[in-house]
């Protein structure tokens, strides 16, 4: 009689092969489990991904919030102007004259053209200081008044810019005015033709 070989394990009758796959897959179940519990776990611990009760009282709209529009502040501006000295030299100290030219009006306008073609854009910009999100009408002087063109200019960082297009031929003046407070600014003159 032969002898039996007491050191193979039962069942493992010449398949080490599919031992050692059975075997592979064991740990790679394992491991993938341990894996997955750990992200869970963080996931959680983060906030990711959470339960309806911990964000069934927040909702998108609160995680932005933008401050409302305020005018700038002008107080910042550097209390010590240079000025340049009668001998080229750069001085310390302001002029001591004041300045006598005042504003001719509260907005500034300007017009990129002063001749264009019949429906050609003529673009405006200005400048409207204290006047951060004023609407202005445009106008044109026609029949000797001023009347509302069909366009607006929205003030934004105390400046505006917007566009026109007129096919009336000649001269045609231009201004803004504030729809608030009907402040005027300076008249521009285009040539059309």
């Amino acid at each position: 009689m032969a002898e039996e070989d007491t050191d193979r394990p039962a069942g493992a009758d010449g398949h080490p092969v599919l031992s050692g796959i059975v075997a592979l897959v064991a740990v790679a179940l394992t491991v993938g489990l341990i894996l997955g519990g750990g992200a869970l776990a963080a996931s959680r611990v983060l906030g990711i991904g959470g339960s309806e009760e911990a964000t069934s009282g927040s909702t998108a709209q609160e995680t932005m919030f933008l401050p409302p529009v305020e005018p700038t502040n002008r107080d910042s501006d550097p209390l010590i102007t240079l000025a340049p000295d009668p001998e080229g030299s750069v001085s310390q100290f302001p002029s001591e004259e004041p300045s006598e030219e005042e504003p001719e009006s509260a907005i500034s306008l300007q017009s990129g053209q002063t001749a264009v073609g019949a429906m050609e854009r003529i673009d405006l910009t200005g400048v409207y200081p204290g006047g951060e999100g004023a609407i202005l009408q445009v106008q044109q002087f026609e029949s000797g008044a001023w009347g509302d063109f069909p366009v607006t200019a929205l003030v934004s960082n105390e400046t505006f810019s917007t566009y026109i297009q007129t096919g009336k031929p000649g001269e045609n003046r231009f201004r803004v005015v504030d729809t608030d407070n009907d402040k005027i600014s300076n008249e521009v003159t285009v040539t059309i033709g």
